[in-house]
């Protein structure tokens, strides 16, 4: 048993991720701005703080071991292109903080969740794209505000290992998506935002669902339940440069309405007009591709295994039941 610290506790991937650890024996601390919104904490403590206060960061790390950083400000495409000066403040905080307070409290091992926003934006203009490796990262381009402070926040801590010894893992997530995640209010990624939309369609008899742009763009997507399970392999491993956490399989925004509406036929009998009918209107889109090399990933911990339809059919029965109220 080890004494773990996870920021961002309250969040989608932290909450799965103490109910992992505690799973597997582990003493957990949670730390957050708030509480999971969706179900209780599985943390043997939670501890509601604010990470942009250096005390508070001291406080979060006081007793342990590990620290799985996953604190930030963040959400969906529409929400990191709208707020790059409030995203690049608060996250800088947050991530500068959070090491030098685990510095000072000898916290032994240190992993950062990084994103796929850190890859230049030249690798990914057209949307039959090839899989990103981790060292296309450099010549640096990142996305916007959130990408670059994710990418200057892997660098520290590259430089924490090399200064104070302080073992630092980073993980590069490729769109994590699943239970209990958010799927409403402006800050859910495309899969929730897809499955409420598919679901407000199915039980309110609208025959026609909006997507952003021409659903041409591509990305790949992995379950929650790949994610965290990576996620501890990663802390647990000797590696110590940056990482994809992801899938390979590439699929555009349009084949992957069509895999919801699927997923929605198989959650009781669909009716007589389905699926609805694609309606593309002007939204924030991100890049136009992009997609995960898996080399580095699958030869360090291993492959993923939860397929996309197997992960969409669990994440629309959730959010469809949050739909219509009795979830």
């Amino acid at each position: 048993m080890k004494k773990i610290c996870v920021t961002g506790a309250g969040g989608f991937v932290g909450s799965h991720l103490v109910t992992y650890l505690r799973h597997l024996g582990h003493w957990v601390r949670g730390v957050d701005l708030k509480y999971p919104e969706y179900g209780k904490t599985s943390a043997n403590e939670f501890e509601i703080l604010d990470l942009r206060d250096k005390a508070n960061c001291l406080q979060s790390f006081r007793g342990v071991e590990q620290v799985y950083a996953l604190a930030a400000d963040m959400g969906g495409i529409g929400y990191i292109h709208s707020a790059h000066a409030k995203i690049a403040f608060n996250n800088a905080l947050i991530s500068n903080y959070s090491l030098e307070a685990a510095r000072i409290m000898g916290v032994k091992r240190y992993l950062f969740t990084s994103s796929a926003c850190v890859y230049p934006l030249y690798l990914q203009t057209g949307a039959d794209v090839v899989g990103l490796k981790e060292s296309d990262a450099y010549p640096a381009e990142p996305e916007d505000a959130y990408g670059w402070e994710k990418l200057v926040t892997e660098r520290t801590c590259m430089h924490y290992t090399e200064d104070y010894g302080m073992e630092t893992r980073v993980a590069r997530f490729h769109n994590i998506y699943g239970i209990e995640g958010a799927w409403d209010g402006g800050k859910e990624k495309a899969p929730a935002a897809l499955c409420r939309k598919i679901a407000i369609c199915r039980w309110n008899s609208q025959k026609e669902i909006e997507i952003w742009g021409d659903g041409e763009q591509t990305r790949s997507f992995m379950y929650i339940d790949d994610c965290v399970r990576l996620l501890y392999l990663l802390m647990q491993s000797r590696h110590r440069e940056p990482i994809n956490i992801g899938t390979d399989r590439l699929v555009t925004i349009n084949e992957l309405v069509d895999i919801i509406a699927w997923a929605a036929a198989q959650n009781g009998k669909a009716p007589d007009w389905w699926p609805p009918e694609k309606k593309h209107i002007i939204g924030t889109q991100g890049v136009r591709g992009r997609n995960a090399d898996l080399t580095l990933m699958e030869s360090v911990l291993g492959e993923p295994r939860v397929s996309l339809e197997e992960g969409i059919l669990n994440t629309y029965r959730w959010i469809e039941k949050q739909v219509r109220g009795d979830g």
